[in-house]
C-alpha cells in the first residue's frame, strides 16, 4: 500500500495500519509532543485508519490544532478527576485567561485542598496512559443511552438536525462529548497544572512557542472583569450554552434576544462616553483591538453619545504618519513590515497631535503607498474648544505612539468580540473562532475575497494582534466586549456555504470544515430585528454609517 507522509510518497507493507502504530518511533521521541495528525488535512486522531494514497501529517502542541487537541484532553482528565472526587459538582469552563481556562462550579465552594486532591488524581490518569475512546452512536442508540443516563454531558448532539449520530469520549467508566479531536489516551497531556483564582480555578497548559512548559499566566483584572459581566447578563438571560440559544430562538424570543443584547451595547457606550465627559483634560480617545472587532462602527456610535455630552469628534488616521519607504522595518522574511510601531514617523505624529491640542494649526500629509513618501497637498487640520481627537488603529494602546502627549489628555479604549457563549459546560466557542467567522463573512460581502483567502491571511492577521495589540490590553482606561449572544446564529447562514465550498486540496481544509461543523450547532435566526446602527450590520450589511 502506498500513502504520502509530509507529501512524500512512501510504501507500507501492511494492508492496514493505524497512525499510532506507523509512525511509532516519531511520536515516541518527538521533542514537542506529536498528538495527532492531519490526514489529506483534516484533523485526525492517532487512531485513524490509513488508507490507499493518504496525505498523513504529524502535529505537536506547537501546531495551533494540535494544541487544540492538547487542551480538549487536560479539560477531559480535569472534567474525570472532579467526577470521581465530586461528582456532583457543576463545572464550567467558562474562558481563556493567558495559557489557562477559567473554570467555576456553580453548586460548591472551590477550596485549596480540593483542587489539590483533583490534582493528584489527574497526575495519577495522566500516568497510568489510559485509552480514551471515541464512541459513535445513532439517533436512537443516543436517546437510549440518555433515557438511562441522568447527565446533561453531550446531549446537545441528539438536537443538532444536521448530524446523524451522536459520538462521546470513554475513559474507563467516565464518558463526555468535546467537540473536535481527542489524545488518544491520558498520557499525552503530562504538563498542566490547576489553581485557585479569584471565585473559580484555572487550568494552565504549556504555550505553543515551548512546548515543555507551562506558559505564562498574566492576569489580566480588567479583561477578566469584562468577561465576567458579560456571562453574568447572559445567565439572567438564561443563555449560556448554544442549547440555551435554541430553545429561546425556537420559542420565538429572537426579537427580545436580539433588542437585549444591543440595548447592552448602547448602555456600555454610553458609559464609556460618561466617563471621558467626565474626566478633566481629555483632548484624544485611541480605540484599539483585534481584526472584526467592530472598531468602525464601535467609533462611530461613541461619536454620537460624545456629541451628547457637547464633544464634536475629530478622526486623524494613522496611516499618513507612514515613514519613508526606504526606513520601513523588515521582518524575519526581509519583507516590510508596515505593522510595526516603528514603521510610523512616531516624532511627526506626536508632533502634530501636540499641536492640535494646543489650538495649532497643521499640515496634513498623505502618504503615497505607490512611491512610498508622504505629500502634502494643502490640507489643513485644527481643533476647536469643543472637538476631541478620535485616533483608531492596532498601535493605539501603545503609549509609543503618543508619547509626547500628557496622560491626563488621553483616553484609551480596549473593544474585542470576548465571546462568552459556550457549546455546552465543557466545550467554549473561541473569541478567535467568533472573529474570524465575522471576518470570512465581511471580507466575502464587502471586499470580494473568498473564505479561503481569508483563512490563509488569518494566521499572519493573529501575529500581528499578539505583538502589537493584546500586550497592551490592560493599559485601557475602558473595556468593550462587541460579542452579540445571538450573532453565530446569524452569522451562520452567510459563513458555512463559504467554508463549504473549501474542499481538501488545501490546508485550510481542516480549519473551514471545524467552523462550518461549529456552525451546524446554531438553530437559524432571522436577523430583521437587528438595528441599522448594530456592530453586526458591519458584517452583513445595511448599516445606517458608510465605511
Amino acid at each position: 500500500m502506498k500513502i504520502f507522509y509530509q507529501n512524500k510518497e512512501v510504501g507500507i507493507p501492511m494492508k492496514e495500519a493505524k497512525v499510532i502504530d506507523l509512525f511509532k518511533e516519531n511520536i515516541k521521541f518527538s521533542k514537542n509532543n506529536i498528538i495527532a495528525c492531519r490526514c489529506n488535512n483534516e484533523i485526525k486522531s492517532l487512531e485513524y485508519q490509513i488508507k490507499e494514497g493518504d496525505n498523513v501529517e504529524l502535529i505537536d502542541i506547537t501546531d495551533k490544532d494540535g494544541m487544540r487537541v492538547y487542551v480538549r484532553g487536560i479539560l477531559y482528565i480535569m472534567a474525570m478527576a472532579f467526577n470521581k472526587l465530586y461528582p456532583d459538582a457543576y463545572i464550567n469552563v467558562n474562558y481563556q485567561l493567558s495559557n489557562a481556562m477559567f473554570c467555576e462550579i456553580t453548586n460548591m465552594d472551590i477550596t485549596e485542598s480540593m483542587l489539590h486532591e483533583v490534582k493528584k488524581v489527574m497526575s495519577e490518569k495522566i500516568e497510568q496512559n489510559i485509552p480514551i475512546k471515541k464512541v459513535i452512536m445513532d439517533k436512537k442508540e443516543a436517546e437510549e443511552f440518555y433515557a438511562k443516563e441522568n447527565t446533561i454531558r453531550g446531549r446537545l448532539q441528539v438536537g443538532n438536525k444536521e448530524k446523524d449520530t451522536v459520538s462521546l469520549y470513554f475513559c474507563e467508566d467516565y464518558y463526555n462529548y468535546f467537540y473536535g479531536v481527542m489524545p488518544i489516551s491520558t498520557g499525552f497531556t503530562k504538563l498542566f497544572d490547576i489553581k485557585k483564582y479569584r471565585d473559580g480555578f484555572i487550568l494552565r497548559y504549556p504555550n505553543r512557542k515551548n512546548a515543555n512548559e507551562l506558559g505564562e499566566f498574566k492576569d489580566t483584572k480588567k479583561l477578566q472583569s469584562t468577561l465576567d459581566e458579560y456571562d453574568d447578563i447572559n445567565r439572567l438571560m438564561h443563555i449560556s450554552t448554544i442549547k440555551h440559544l435554541n430553545t429561546a430562538i425556537n420559542e420565538g424570543r429572537s426579537n427580545e434576544i436580539i433588542l437585549t443584547a444591543e440595548a447592552l451595547h448602547e448602555k456600555k457606550i454610553a458609559e464609556i462616553a460618561d466617563k471621558i465627559a467626565k474626566r478633566d483634560g481629555v483632548k484624544m480617545v485611541l480605540i484599539a483591538g483585534p481584526s472584526s472587532s467592530g472598531k468602525t462602527t464601535f467609533a462611530k456610535r461613541l461619536g454620537i453619545q460624545l456629541r451628547l455630552h457637547g464633544m464634536k469628534p475629530v478622526t486623524i488616521g494613522t496611516d499618513n504618519y507612514f515613514v519613508e519607504r526606504q526606513d520601513t522595518p523588515k521582518d524575519e522574511n526581509g519583507e516590510y513590515d508596515f505593522e510595526a510601531i516603528e514603521a510610523l514617523d512616531l516624532n511627526l505624529f506626536n508632533d502634530h497631535l501636540t499641536k492640535l491640542i494646543n489650538g495649532e494649526e497643521i499640515d496634513v500629509p498623505t502618504f503615497d503607498f505607490k512611491v512610498g513618501t508622504k505629500r502634502y497637498n494643502g490640507e489643513k487640520m485644527s481643533l476647536k474648544n469643543d472637538e476631541i481627537l478620535v485616533i483608531e488603529g492596532i498601535h493605539s494602546l501603545n503609549d509609543r505612539l503618543t508619547a509626547n502627549i500628557p496622560k491626563e489628555n488621553k483616553f484609551k479604549i480596549y473593544i474585542s468580540d470576548l465571546t462568552v457563549l459556550n457549546i455546552d459546560y465543557y466545550n467554549r466557542i473561541s473569541t478567535t473562532d467568533t472573529r474570524l467567522i465575522r471576518r470570512i463573512v465581511r471580507d466575502n460581502n464587502f471586499r470580494s475575497y473568498s473564505a479561503l483567502d481569508t483563512l490563509k491571511r488569518w494566521d499572519s492577521v493573529n501575529n500581528g494582534e499578539n505583538k502589537n495589540i493584546f500586550p497592551y490590553q490592560e493599559e485601557a482606561d475602558a473595556m468593550f466586549n462587541s460579542s452579540l449572544v445571538y450573532e453565530l446564529a446569524v452569522l451562520g447562514k452567510y459563513a458555512k456555504p463559504l467554508l463549504d465550498e473549501i474542499d481538501n486540496s488545501v490546508p485550510e481544509y481542516a480549519e473551514a470544515k471545524r467552523l462550518s461543523t461549529l456552525l451546524e450547532y446554531f438553530t437559524p435566526m432571522e436577523e430583521k430585528a437587528i438595528p441599522n446602527n448594530s456592530i453586526m450590520r458591519e458584517f452583513i450589511g445595511d448599516s445606517i454609517f458608510e465605511y
